[in-house]
């Protein structure tokens, strides 16, 4: 521990309080001197991660985030490694996940709801339009700076795609995936990202989740049946009504695409976005590129997943 400090205070950062910690990582609050303000640290511990982490996911991450630069995913500063660990330093998102703020909050308001999604579909559409899929949406993943705009994070089942491209690894969370997910046909790979948002839009505009996840079989089937209920209790627009049964399309080809959705109503009636934050309560973020450094291992990733990643059965 020691030595970890001194490797870190030699680059400029102080650690802090433990935010979170899975099984083979874990994240820290920290000081950058450089940066003159707080970030997120997260600690990944080579030798505790798994084979299949280590050598296929890690370093894909790795690549990916060190190019993605926009205002809704949260920004990687620099990566460190030392002694079997992977140190990398992000934005810090001082407002938690939105799963946090929905279960603090219940619902989220439909005109806050607007915004927040408008910030999802526009960095999903810089991320699609990047030919890179993140196949892990969800509110766990969706952290909020200090003015609550979306920052998605952890890009650890991310990967590159062609637009003829299908996959046959099946990855995520299962309350997120969409059916041809979980049936183990190989999908399109935008298409499960999209599935995913209309689960996401579902939760922040009814508190609760549109299917029920506790038997997974079941689940696929009211998925295939199209059994979407609102509450009649909660005042919702048919703008959001009708975005959330067009995301949650069965039909791969018949599901928009991110360009699409941007032109939807209650995308396009979404207020302006993105405020500023306080400067002394978070690191400011440069337009450069993030600065890796190597001791002897690799990685990456962004937010953890404090209750590590269900990776559903690979085929």
């Amino acid at each position: 521990m020691d030595d970890e400090v001194a490797e870190l205070k030699k680059s400029g950062y102080a650690l802090g309080a433990l935010l979170g910690e899975g099984s083979y990582a874990k994240v820290k609050s920290a000081f950058s001197s450089k940066l003159n303000g707080r970030v997120a640290v997260k600690i990944i511990n080579r030798k505790k991660a798994p084979k299949d982490f280590r050598e296929k996911f890690l370093p894909r991450e790795l690549d990916i985030i060190k190019w993605i630069d926009h205002p809704n995913v949260v920004k990687l500063y620099e990566i460190i490694e030392f002694n079997g660990k992977v140190y990398i330093m992000m934005e810090y998102a001082g407002h938690g996940d939105l799963l946090e703020y929905i279960k603090l909050r219940g619902a989220v308001p439909e005109d806050r709801a607007q915004t927040m999604f408008k910030q999802i579909v526009y960095a999903v559409a810089y991320l699609h339009g990047q030919k890179i899929v993140h196949r892990d949406m969800k509110c766990e993943n969706l952290l909020l700076d200090c003015m609550n705009n979306i920052k998605i994070s952890d890009f650890g089942f991310a990967r590159y795609f062609e637009p003829s491209d299908v996959s046959k690894t099946f990855c995520g969370s299962a309350a997120y995936a969409a059916p041809e997910v979980l049936q183990g046909i190989p999908y399109h790979l935008p298409s499960h990202d999209i599935w995913s948002m209309g689960v996401i839009l579902y939760i922040m505009v009814c508190a609760s989740m549109p299917y029920d996840d506790s038997n997974i079989k079941k689940m696929v089937n009211q998925q295939l049946e199209k059994k979407i209920g609102f509450s009649r209790g909660k005042k919702l627009s048919l703008d959001v009504k009708d975005l959330v049964i067009r995301l949650l399309e069965v039909n791969v080809k018949k599901r928009p695409n991110v360009a699409a959705i941007k032109n939807h109503p209650f995308v396009l009636n979404a207020a302006a976005q993105n405020g500023e934050c306080d400067q002394n309560q978070q690191a400011s973020s440069s337009s450069d590129r993030p600065v890796c450094r190597k001791d002897n291992s690799f990685g990456s990733s962004l937010k953890i997943d404090l209750t590590d990643k269900v990776r559903l059965k690979e085929r």
